[in-house]
């Protein structure tokens, strides 16, 4: 019994051979797309230093409906920067008032975050950076709860920054969920 893939007859042989150069002309074009990818000369722009820790205003967020943590953003921390990262100072505070607060990067286009400094309440109270920081994925077993939350809740739209900062936050006051 003949294979029903096999060509029968020299019209159909040349039909396969077509198909297979416009096959073997996509997989080259997508090898030369991973080669343009606009990621792949993207560079950090400097980071400005954290700014000063306020608990005014915060904006509450949930990472994680079992955290017995109370967390927000400082909205006035909220930047975009000229790199596409978005960067935040995070609190997160328990019911008997003590806190922990960071300052971090996300990166939309690429799913990661990055910790530039954390809060030592002292004395002295300072933010104390965070040396040899690496970006960090959003997903798997190390991945940052806060981070996914504020990329979830409004910070991200898709694999782009949503808007500018004031955008950002509305989205997050207003609960907006990843699609």
């Amino acid at each position: 019994m003949p294979c029903s893939f096999a060509p029968s007859t020299p019209r159909a042989l040349g039909r396969g051979l077509v198909l297979a150069a416009v096959l073997a002309a996509s997989a080259g074009g997508a090898s030369a797309q991973l080669l343009t990818d606009p990621n792949r000369d993207w560079r950090e722009a400097d980071v400005p230093p954290p700014p000063a820790l306020t608990l005014d205003g915060l904006v509450p967020f949930t990472p994680s409906v079992h955290s017995q943590l109370r967390f927000g953003v400082m909205p006035d921390s909220v930047t975009l920067g000229p790199d596409g990262v978005i960067r935040y100072v995070i609190v997160a505070q328990n019911d008997s008032g003590a806190l922990n607060a960071w300052y971090e990067g996300l990166r939309c286009a690429t799913a990661e975050v990055k910790t530039y400094a954390h809060w030592n309440p002292g004395p002295p109270a300072q933010w104390r950076p965070n040396t040899g920081a690496n970006w960090r994925s959003l997903g798997g077993e190390f991945a940052s709860r806060p981070a996914v939350a504020l990329a979830r809740g409004g910070f991200c739209d898709g694999a782009t920054p949503n808007g500018r900062p004031a955008d950002m936050l509305r989205a997050l006051r207003q609960g907006r969920t990843e699609r």
